[in-house]
């Protein structure tokens, strides 16, 4: 009936153990955190190239919109505006873009420039653009918006596609955010150098002192010898 009692004091001795070190070692865990997102921040200054985001907005109005609309009408109206994201980045409307703007670069690259959000229940549509350059962010923004609200009301019939919100001109980057950056590479050099101290203070198996003599060899000590440069041996 001792040995759980027993076992639960040696469990409860080791955290203690383990707590004391990173206690002792903390600057070391801190250090750690704070070396390494200063590199992650002054790498990604250096080797990634800052891009910017210009937002527009677009109101799509149906043929049968009139003065009095019914739920059933806003629903199936909203459920259309997922039909209208794939016609933004359709090949036509990329293909427009980059006619009027002569951009040097095809459907594939500038589609990994837009993306569309159609939020639930409202036939708005919001046009995103990311570019390393934040006033060719704001114009292709803008022409994705009025090719796309053209190739909409031929494909789509409807009546009219209305301007929500012009396209910004982003005074700051989108991505990447050194803030977050910081501060996740901050968060994995602490946790990574606390586990780098613990292991090796776990895999070091040597006595250090009577504590040690007491719990790994089960003896007690009969006295204690001082040597010199401040060490002691059992």
């Amino acid at each position: 009936m001792e040995q759980p009692e027993q076992r639960n004091d040696v469990t409860e001795i080791h955290i203690k153990e383990l707590a004391a070190v990173l206690w002792e070692k903390g600057w070391i865990v801190l250090l750690a955190g704070v070396l390494l997102a200063g590199i992650a921040v002054l790498g990604t200054k250096l080797f990634v190239t800052p891009e910017y985001e210009s937002v527009t907005k677009m109101y799509v109005l149906n043929k049968q919109d009139s003065t009095a609309v019914n739920s059933s009408d806003l629903q199936a109206s909203a459920w259309l505006t997922k039909d209208y994201a794939e016609i933004i980045k359709s090949r036509t409307v990329t293909e427009s873009v980059i006619k009027r703007l002569n951009l040097d670069m095809d459907h594939e690259e500038l589609i990994e420039k837009i993306s569309v959000d159609t939020p639930a229940d409202t036939r708005i549509v919001t046009i995103s653009v990311l570019d390393e350059s934040p006033y060719m962010a704001m114009r292709i923004a803008d022409e994705v918006r009025d090719a796309a609200a053209d190739q909409i009301q031929k494909v789509m019939a409807t009546e009219a596609v209305n301007v929500v919100d012009e396209a910004n001109l982003p005074d700051r980057q989108a991505r990447p955010n050194l803030v977050k950056t910081g501060v996740l590479a901050g968060i994995f050099g602490v946790l990574a150098a606390a586990v780098a101290v613990l292991f090796v203070h776990t895999a070091d198996d040597t006595i250090k002192n009577r504590e040690d003599v007491e719990r790994y060899l089960k003896v007690g000590t009969l006295g204690i010898i001082p040597l010199l440069g401040g060490k002691r041996k059992m």
